[in-house]
């Protein structure tokens, strides 16, 4: 009888493959979001486009997710459809933007191609590779934050109650290694043949190798929801709409979601910039600038899994979040102020990036039930979406605002450099914030006794 009732995910060679399936298509998620970030001066260069023009660009990612709330939609698409068919359409959505991304910036597109005349009759104020390009990032964007709470919401479904915090860690590394990637082969790919389209289009590469990934784990999923329906499910675990009202009355959640749009809102849009600042403020060229940034997700890559690991065993989630936001706002202010070697706010800021997603992203499993946890983190991504859409263009504002004489062409001749200090002070500001609501989170968890500050792994 014991053997009848084994769930698939209680072999740990079965629950280990599963998430190297989901990982994949991770992988090539962030891969994609971080193609253009060690050329920010190439594209500026022969797409004509201004610091705010590249802002605009990469905040296109999140108008879905702000603005119509798709993070928010597709995490209720995912507990009333669930985790195939909820995952497939949505990957299929970035496989599509990536692939409109890389058409807007190609040669047979801006020498007059189809949609090339559309985006250029209207908001005459912005170039039509702009437009097409912005467009397929957004459809990019509408795909990859859902997907992200799908492969969230899948690794909790086959090691809740094991090693959770281990393996959304090691997924969130796996992740990175596509942010590390991408930070070193798109200017390698560009260096070789001077096509900035080529290195744009294997990311679209990535993305269907990730589809394919994510289909071979729908074959596993299916055979463990028939096994799971036949013990376990019942009319309580249907997921309703009212169930997104008691998310939002959560204080615990509310303060995680704050912490986390103030977090992310000062690390993944400094990343989009930190080449572009590395070449200004201390003469490195793109590869090796996008050598340095690339650290930062490399640290993570080791040092989340260790987090995670101690956060299933000895707990201390909500500490480790306020030591996570005090170093980030070391990190920024030693970038502002100093001209520190670059190497070590680069790594503190890895480690900072490493702790906080750690002891969140589990964190959450114990404040919300499993099933709500779809519709969780989807709140949790659009309202981290509001800083992703917002501080890609405020960055830029800035800087041409900070820098009112810098041109591209003076950027190329070597003649003139942007001051990166007023945005990146922006970005300590957030980290201050972020101080604040970790600590408050802390505080009403001795309130509510959730148990952030205990371990993951029951005993």
């Amino acid at each position: 009888m014991n053997d009848i009732k084994k769930l698939m995910s209680d072999s740990p060679i079965v629950r280990w493959s599963v998430l190297l399936f989901i990982s994949i298509t991770m992988f090539a998620n962030y891969y994609f979001y971080d193609v253009l970030s060690p050329l920010k001066s190439i594209v500026q260069e022969k797409l004509l486009w201004t610091s705010s023009d590249y802002g605009f660009f990469n905040s296109a990612y999140s108008i879905s997710n702000v603005f119509l709330f798709m993070a928010v939609i597709g995490g209720v698409i995912l507990d009333k459809l669930g985790i195939r068919i909820t995952g497939f359409l949505f990957t299929v959505f970035m496989v599509l933007g990536s692939a409109l991304t890389a058409y807007g910036a190609s040669d047979f597109y801006l020498n007059g191609g189809p949609g090339f005349h559309l985006m250029s009759s209207f908001l005459s104020g912005y170039s039509p590779s702009l437009k097409m390009m912005s467009l397929g990032y957004f459809f990019f964007g509408l795909g990859a934050e859902t997907s992200v709470v799908v492969f969230s919401k899948a690794i909790v479904k086959w090691f809740k109650g094991k090693e959770l915090a281990l393996a959304l860690g090691i997924n969130l590394s796996i992740g990175r290694i596509g942010t590390f990637a991408a930070l070193n082969i798109s200017p390698r790919i560009l260096k070789i043949n001077g096509d900035l389209t080529i290195a744009i289009w294997f990311g679209t590469l990535l993305l269907f190798i990730g589809l394919l990934t994510f289909i071979a784990y729908m074959f596993f999923d299916k055979k463990l929801d028939k096994q799971v329906k036949i013990d376990v499910m019942d009319e309580t675990d249907v997921f309703r709409l009212s169930d997104l009202g008691k998310i939002i009355t959560n204080r615990s959640f509310l303060y995680i979601a704050l912490l986390c749009v103030t977090f992310y809102s000062a690390v993944f849009p400094f990343i989009k910039y930190a080449p572009d600042l590395l070449s200004n403020k201390f003469g490195f060229n793109p590869e090796d600038a996008g050598w340095i940034v690339s650290m930062l997700p490399m640290g993570t890559i080791f040092l989340t899994p260790v987090f995670g690991a101690f956060t299933d065993r000895i707990g201390k989630s909500a500490s480790l979040m306020i030591y996570g936001s005090i170093l980030l706002v070391i990190v920024h202010l030693t970038f502002a102020l100093t001209r520190v070697n670059p190497y070590i706010p680069m790594f503190l800021l890895g480690v900072a990036f490493s702790l906080i997603p750690a002891a969140m992203w589990p964190s959450v499993t114990k404040i919300v039930e499993e099933k709500r946890l779809g519709s969780a983190y989807g709140l949790m991504f659009s309202i981290q979406n509001i800083g992703l859409w917002a501080f890609p263009m405020l960055i830029g504002k800035v800087l041409d605002i900070s820098n009112p004489t810098v041109t591209p062409e003076a950027i190329k001749d070597g003649s003139m450099v942007y001051d990166y200090t007023n945005p990146i002070l922006m970005l300590a500001f957030m980290g201050v914030l972020g101080v604040f609501f970790a600590i408050l989170l802390k505080r009403d968890d001795k309130v509510s006794g959730f148990g952030l500050e205990q371990p993951n792994i029951k005993k």
